[in-house]
């Protein structure tokens, strides 16, 4: 990799809240005209686009945007179709890789989620299948055309951000007048819990691996391997209550009450937030309880603090800096 060409860097999708916030972290590192961002809303880059970046349109949903997308791209970041489909997101992340290899790109680091337990390659969570269908066909295009194209894939820890998500949808803030408060979802919210970690900082760490890359691919110590990103420490999903009372000083309790996932899926508010393409899913996401259960999201890694250089917020400092002055 010696020509600018080869060099550059692309993003897609590129004006997400990750993707963005990878951006952010990327042009310290970078050029400005060595990045080809590419969305499905290039309009939401224009700022980019005067620093120099080249902005370009694709979207998952458009199989033809691909065509061109990612020429002259070198490394390509590449981030998962946001949903909880399993077919139709292996389907477009495959898509995706295909274009990309025909452009040439080189190297790929795709963001994957930080399930499956401790780098393995089963999951009870049905929100994971699609990441591992995409982790191993990267290793098949590895090994097939290696050493013209290489891969990491970057098992994200779960979003402190996310934590609604794993709490049925809880808003702090909407029932904080509710006496008593229950939280309806197919867990105890006992042990093992979650590693939990910060998405700012997670999209830090993707930057400076993806720089570190770009200055020396040869000696990329991460080359045709999956690195877990994870935060400090596990918290429980009770945890993450007494955290979220402690800080913002709710006097009401706040309940887990486990329930069957018919229970769960049946709740009013559950359906709308879980249909994708038509088809209500919640049932399927429960099965992310199954695997936090399971233990596949309680492993910590030294990974994250090793590329930031220092030691990962906890779940208590990103929580107490968005919801503390807020009583």
């Amino acid at each position: 990799m010696t020509t600018t060409e080869t060099k550059k860097i692309g993003v897609f999708p590129a004006s997400g809240k990750f993707g963005g916030c990878t951006i952010k972290h990327l042009l310290p590192l970078v050029p400005a005209a060595n990045l080809i961002l590419i969305s499905r809303k290039p309009e939401k880059l224009a700022e980019h686009s005067r620093l120099g970046a080249v902005i370009r349109y694709a979207d998952y949903e458009d199989d033809t945007s691909f065509q061109r997308a990612f020429d002259g791209v070198g490394i390509l970041f590449l981030m998962s179709y946001p949903s909880c489909e399993h077919e139709y997101r292996s389907r477009a992340h495959q898509k995706a890789i295909d274009a990309a290899r025909h452009s040439g790109v080189k190297h790929i680091f795709y963001s994957s989620l930080a399930f499956a337990g401790n780098l393995t390659k089963t999951t009870a969570a049905f929100i994971m299948r699609a990441n591992l269908d995409t982790e191993a066909y990267l290793d098949e295009q590895g090994r097939t055309h290696g050493p013209d194209f290489t891969y990491t894939i970057l098992r994200q820890g779960l979003y402190h951000e996310s934590f609604p998500l794993y709490l049925s949808f809880f808003d702090l803030h909407k029932t904080r007048d509710t006496e008593n408060t229950v939280i309806k979802i197919p867990h105890d919210g006992f042990a093992p819990g979650v590693a939990w970690a910060k998405r700012e900082e997670l999209a830090e760490a993707t930057a400076k691996i993806i720089g570190l890359y770009a200055r020396n691919p040869l000696g990329f110590p991460f080359t045709n391997s999956t690195v877990l990103f994870s935060g400090p420490r596990v918290l429980t999903l009770r945890d993450v209550i007494d955290v979220l009372v402690k800080i913002t000083g709710r006097d009401e309790k706040i309940n887990i009450k486990e329930v069957s996932i018919d229970e769960y899926a049946s709740q009013p508010h559950i359906g709308p937030l879980m249909t994708y393409h038509g088809v209500d899913l919640s049932r399927e996401w429960a099965t992310a309880w199954q695997a936090i259960r399971n233990g596949e999201c309680a492993v910590v890694t030294p990974v994250l603090k090793e590329i930031l250089g220092r030691e990962p917020q906890d779940f208590e400092t990103t929580m107490r800096n968005e919801f503390g002055g807020r009583n």
